[in-house]
């Protein structure tokens, strides 16, 4: 990407140089979505220092999921309300904040708050980067602005088993912390140092009940999908949580319906596209997170492998995500999305068919092809989806539309994980000994083949999406054509 200085056309709105904002947002999104995984490995040591249970130790990775969940959808009314170079600066020092907090932390509540912390923050940052890359290149050249975007939200928890199962081997859990404060650190200088602002603000306020009622709906359903899969989905928790997510959730899309400020405007699904890019990014994500979650678990309960292993099985396939990324967005923009679209949904279909039929005394060897295959098609699927979806949409949505398509991919994430757990844990439950190795294991490969069922699903879907994407443009072009002759 070459250096790019943009003048803009409102007083309010100095000249930036683009490519040295879009290096401090990549850098903040991978401190940001690092986090997202970086605990996994980390959780059996924090169990013994803290003398935690398991129900209570997840709650390490639930908490920041939900805290993020809890922010996505309001940061497009922070983004209007608020400059582009102040949010950001805010968010990135509350994170920093929740770092700190959790390599000093000398009781589980306290990590727990950390965690917490580091979450919400992550909730502002993700959206916001998308946001700031649609709006500060052209259309055709965001699939290579977001290719680069989608390197990091890619590639950054893909390393995170890897690395936080050799700092924990070596250090301290602690030294995750620590590992990350400094580089925090060091992208809020820049970010003082360089950043501007690249968005226009209006005046506008923040719907107090819009908050409470989005707070309610997407956390009910976070907490209880995310509990479904330990808890069960008898439990009394996970079945008010998820009542009282949705609820709330109709009530909050009814109130932004008649807001003339939503917090969340419902008006993007008015695009056909942008409704089933959405729809496949939240397929593609379920698959690429529940992959990460199965693969750990089957190499080291079923295969009697380290933690460390697990990380690295997951290594070659995230150092190619690290270089494909920045090709498929080039290859968006030059072909568009149908036929990556096809590309991917197959390569991770295989992934997922080798995955589900390879014997457990196999060679290793398999569990890297496959996971290779389902990252690749990941990798050709996640930005250009989302590039695709909101290049159908009018500026003033971008930033609705990436919160509404951050918060989707997380709360379906949550879901389809949920359901892969519940499928293993029933299959399991069928054997005498349901935490034998053999029972994890036919448990395992069961919700693999479910995975390679949503995975063909994907497959089908790219074929109404092409329908739509042909459409839209036959549309434009009749629109260009009348036009013209008037």
């Amino acid at each position: 990407m070459t250096a790019h200085t943009t003048q803009t056309q409102n007083d309010d709105i100095p000249a930036y140089n683009r490519t040295l904002i879009v290096v401090i947002l990549i850098a903040g999104a991978f401190v940001s979505v690092l986090n997202q995984t970086l605990m996994l490995v980390a959780i059996p040591p924090i169990m013994q220092d803290f003398d935690a249970n398991p129900s209570l130790a997840q709650w390490l990775t639930t908490g920041f999921m939900m805290a993020s969940g809890l922010l996505i959808p309001i940061t497009a009314a922070l983004m209007d309300k608020y400059s582009s170079r102040t949010l950001y600066i805010a968010a990135l020092v509350i994170f920093t904040l929740g770092t700190l907090l959790g390599a000093v932390a000398q009781t589980f509540t306290v990590l727990l708050i950390a965690r917490i912390i580091q979450g919400a923050a992550a909730g502002i940052i993700m959206p916001m980067i998308q946001t700031l890359i649609m709006i500060m290149f052209p259309i055709e050249r965001r699939g290579a602005a977001m290719g680069l975007v989608g390197l990091v939200i890619a590639f950054a928890p893909a390393i995170g088993p890897a690395l936080s199962g050799w700092v924990v081997d070596h250090f301290s859990w602690r030294y995750l912390f620590v590992l990350i404060l400094p580089i925090a650190l060091l992208v809020i200088v820049a970010t003082l140092m360089f950043m501007k602002n690249v968005t226009r603000q209006r005046a506008s306020r923040i719907d107090s009940l819009s908050v409470v009622l989005s707070s309610f709906g997407w956390g009910g359903l976070l907490f209880g999908f995310s509990m479904a899969g330990s808890a069960g989905w008898d439990s009394a928790s996970v079945l008010v949580s998820l009542l009282v997510g949705a609820v709330s959730l109709v009530a909050f899309i009814h109130r932004q319906r008649g807001l003339e400020q939503p917090l969340l405007d419902f008006n993007v699904f008015q695009s056909h596209t942008f409704t089933i890019t959405t729809f496949l990014s939240v397929l593609v994500f379920t698959l690429l997170i529940g992959t990460q979650t199965m693969i750990p678990l089957y190499v080291q309960s079923v295969r009697g492998m380290s933690a460390l292993d697990a990380g690295l099985i997951l290594l070659p396939g995230a150092v190619l995500m690290g270089i494909i990324s920045p090709l498929a967005g080039r290859l968006f923009d030059r072909f568009g999305i149908q036929v990556l679209a096809i590309a991917g949904f197959t390569l991770l279909s295989i992934g997922m068919f080798i995955l589900a039929t390879m014997p457990d005394n196999g060679h290793p060897t398999w569990l890297v092809a496959a996971s290779i295959s389902q990252m690749m098609g990941a990798t050709l699927l996640m930005m250009p989806l989302i590039t695709a979806g909101i290049n159908s949409l009018p500026v003033p949505l971008i930033a609705h539309a990436a919160a509404m398509n951050n918060t989707l991919r997380m709360v379906g994430a949550s879901i389809g994980t949920a359901m892969l757990v519940t499928v293993l844990s029933g299959r399991a439950a069928l054997f005498d000994n349901p935490d034998s190795p053999a029972a994890i294991a036919a448990g395992i490969h069961l919700a693999f083949w479910v995975a390679f069922g949503l995975g063909l699903l994907g497959l089908a879907t790219t074929v109404w999406l092409r329908h739509h994407v042909l459409r839209e443009r036959r549309r434009e072009q009749r629109a260009i054509n009348e036009a013209s002759g008037a």
